[in-house]
């Protein structure tokens, strides 16, 4: 199994395959527009505009399950992205990440690279990076700044993938 078993719906309402992004470096992250981290944002794009030549993608997920930090529409989201960030990586429409009716890929995120305490994500911007063949290599806290994570991202950009070795 590896993130390429799943789909989820654009912010645009669109079906995406998370296969679409088969050979590809992945970082997922639950996003939420009023929180302490939103500034975040923009590392992501630095990041998402360092790499994407090489193969590299980040994919945000908006979320309104902590405190309501996310409580706008998909419209309203993708404006906020765009207006203050200027976001160009594919944003999703809103999802749950944890409980009962957490998104099934976040349960299987969550079930691959454990919390420090609980599987369970506790926050947003809780990050998780995918390696070339969809497999999960690392959770990050939301505390992590981004640009934290470009030496991870570099040496999988440097690796091949084993379905093509």
């Amino acid at each position: 199994m590896s993130i390429y078993d799943f789909t989820a719906r654009l912010i645009n309402g669109q079906e995406q395959s998370l296969a679409d992004y088969k050979g590809q470096v992945v970082l997922i992250v639950n996003t939420a527009s009023r929180c302490g981290f939103t500034p975040q944002y923009r590392e992501l794009e630095q990041l998402y505009q360092t790499y994407k030549d090489r193969g590299f993608v980040v994919l945000g997920f908006p979320c309104n399950q902590f405190m309501n930090q996310e409580p706008g529409s998909e419209e309203e989201i993708l404006s906020f992205c765009q207006t203050n960030y200027n976001a160009t990586f594919p944003l999703f429409a809103k999802v749950e990440v944890k409980g009962n009716s957490a998104h099934p890929l976040f349960r299987y995120l969550t079930r691959q690279a454990k919390g420090i305490f609980t599987d369970e994500i506790k926050w947003n911007f809780t990050k998780f990076l995918i390696d070339k063949d969809g497999q999960v290599v690392k959770r990050y806290a939301p505390t992590t700044s981004p640009l934290k994570i470009a030496p991870d991202i570099e040496r999988l950009l440097g690796q091949g993938s084993a379905t093509n070795a």
